[in-house]
């Protein structure tokens, strides 16, 4: 005889097939919901491990057993109906949630637009499309205002499990990352491997450094991200935040030549690197030591890590100060030997 399934389980099949659901495992979660719920109906039978739910995968009729016997309360069906439907829909949600973070896992490492949807004392929520992503505090640029509904290009950095399980897809505001990928965006010559960033970093809101090369003979790699008047690095710029300056230095294999570019604005008399190449001399001109040094050691510090190496600024005298200071020890001494001409003349 042809058994005609049940529009349940034709449904079930039809769900668990399009979202990568084992039907098994419903119909496991289903049972063991049925059961609880109809111990919550029937709290006398809560003791008694004797009795299980069934479901018919062919009828897709369930049925609550006791020793193998049928003890289906009258009228129970539609509250195990109810139950299976608020699996089946968790079910779908856990699979729906699994095939989103699994979009974001190939997503890691580059930028999407999102809107800022609230806020706490600690995170800012941000929908990115398919999800929500968590904009943690140290991820925030000091000082920028997150307003709600304000849309703004996000970092993918990371997704981490909270202590529950749950997947939680953190972004970046402060990422060098994030200056990184949005070049990548307005420079067409990046996304053409003609130009390639070596390496970025960054002092979020106040001051960036990004060193790039190109290979090919007759393109300017910094005048292709700086852009014609400067309208690429403005757009970069004004994408995070619109207050960090950023400075694109040529990459250069030569430590020496790298880190006079790193240092830029500032003018370097000499550069002496140590044998182990970790350690600079750098001497400036001590009227350019403010440039090199930067707003509480700002430049120094990011040329620093650009370049990778330890840094140590000297200052020497210049040379308007050395011509003075011969000046004066020449006026000095002519006026020592006009007193003495005049002492023995008299």
């Amino acid at each position: 005889m042809t058994i005609i399934k049940s529009e349940f389980i034709l449904a079930l099949n039809q769900v668990a097939t399009e979202r990568g659901i084992s039907v098994d495992e419903v119909i496991s979660s289903i049972e063991i919901a049925v059961i609880a719920a109809y111990k919550k109906e029937y709290p006398e039978e809560l003791e008694n491990k004797d009795i299980v739910a069934k479901i018919n995968k062919e009828t897709g009729e369930i049925k609550i057993l006791k020793n193998e016997k049928d003890i289906t309360p009258p009228g129970f069906g539609r509250i195990a109906a109810q139950t299976a439907k608020q699996v089946i829909l968790q079910k779908i949600r856990e699979a729906e949630k699994k095939t989103i973070i699994s979009h974001y896992k190939s997503q890691l490492k580059t930028i999407v637009k999102g809107r800022i949807i609230r806020q706490d004392n600690y995170n800012i929520y941000v929908d990115i499309g398919k999800t929500e992503a968590i904009l943690p505090k140290e991820e925030q640029i000091k000082n920028e205002n997150y307003k709600i509904n304000s849309v703004l290009y996000f970092y993918i950095k990371s997704i981490e499990n909270d202590k529950f399980g749950n997947s939680k897809i953190i972004v970046s505001r402060t990422h060098p990352g994030l200056v990184i990928e949005l070049f990548k965006k307005e420079v067409p010559e990046i996304g053409s491997n003609n130009v390639e960033i070596k390496k970025a970093v960054r002092e979020p809101g106040e001051r960036a450094k990004i060193a790039v090369f190109s290979s090919i003979s007759g393109i300017d790699p910094v005048g292709a991200c700086v852009g014609q008047k400067g309208i690429r690095v403005q757009t970069v710029t004004n994408e995070i935040g619109g207050n960090e300056k950023i400075d694109i230095i040529q990459w250069n294999n030569d430590k020496k030549q790298f880190l006079i570019s790193a240092l830029s604005p500032a003018k370097i008399e000499k550069v002496e690197i140590e044998q182990n190449g970790k350690k600079a001399k750098v001497f400036v001109d001590e009227k350019e030591a403010p440039l090199a040094i930067g707003k509480g050691g700002i430049n120094v510090n990011l040329a620093s890590r650009l370049t990778d190496l330890i840094i140590d600024i000297i200052q020497i005298k210049s040379n308007d100060e050395k011509e003075k200071k011969l000046n004066e020890e020449n006026s000095q001494t002519t006026k020592e030997n006009q007193e003495s001409n005049q002492q023995n003349k008299n």
